[in-house]
């Protein structure tokens, strides 16, 4: 347990400095959490085509071996670094910090960090982002948010992916909602696919949200800084 208290803390204080650091440049960061085949790059591929070049992003991939994700990232002009963590099963905000250092971090921009695809591990460790997004394919069944809960509970959003098949599916999706919200009565839920028109609209709306409140952050932090140099200014001989 004291070991385990020091891993937490010692990766806590990286987190800070990440955290401080993405701040400072008005970027909004975002981790992405799930189990193998929720989804997770598919959704980002098809987030950054949506975006385009009216919203700058950056990618930092997690896997255990392989560059594939990165390449799939790249292949939209967005620039990835891809950290393969061999054995470990997350990231950890010291992985991440080294990320930044090659990343060219778009001021105002938004930063996705896809986790290593793991439904235990990742919760765990803060890596500095604003916010945690985990994801549960509907084809996963009701019952994963009460079998692994921590992945849920940290989530200030949980998106269900992959909605299109629901025709097609025995699936309860009330259940599941219903399960998430006995975890974490508090995180936002949303329906996403990536492959029906306007899928991916509700989750679009809350980046942009987001993203819209960081920049009024920094805009008003400019603007203060602004009329305390005209005051100095003013008190000059």
């Amino acid at each position: 347990m004291e070991i385990e208290r020091g891993i937490l803390a010692k990766n806590d204080a990286f987190a800070a400095e990440n955290r401080a650091r993405l701040k400072a440049g008005g970027i909004v960061s975002l981790n992405l959490l799930a189990g193998p085949g929720a989804g997770k790059t598919t959704l980002l591929v098809e987030t950054l085509r949506a975006l385009g070049a009216r919203v700058p992003a950056a990618v930092i991939e997690g896997d255990q071996q392989t560059a594939n994700d990165a390449e799939r990232i790249r292949a939209t002009g967005t620039p990835a670094v891809q950290i393969n963590t061999g054995k470990g099963c997350h990231l950890d905000a010291h992985m991440v910090g080294h990320a930044l250092e090659e990343l060219p971090l778009p001021p105002g921009g938004l930063l996705f960090i896809e986790n290593v695809g793991n439904l235990v591990c990742p919760a765990a460790f803060d890596l500095g982002e604003d916010k945690r997004v985990t994801l549960l394919s509907v084809t996963e069944g009701e019952d994963k948010p009460l079998k692994y809960p921590d992945i849920f509970q940290t989530a200030d959003l949980v998106l269900l992916t992959k909605t299109d098949l629901l025709p097609h599916l025995d699936v309860d999706v009330d259940a599941i909602e219903r399960n998430i919200q006995r975890i974490n009565p508090v995180a936002s839920i949303l329906h996403v696919n990536a492959k029906s028109p306007g899928g991916l609209a509700a989750w679009l709306g809350w980046l942009g949200d987001l993203r819209r409140q960081r920049l009024a952050e920094l805009a008003a932090e400019a603007e203060g800084r602004a009329r305390a140099l005209r005051t100095a200014a003013e008190a000059l001989p």
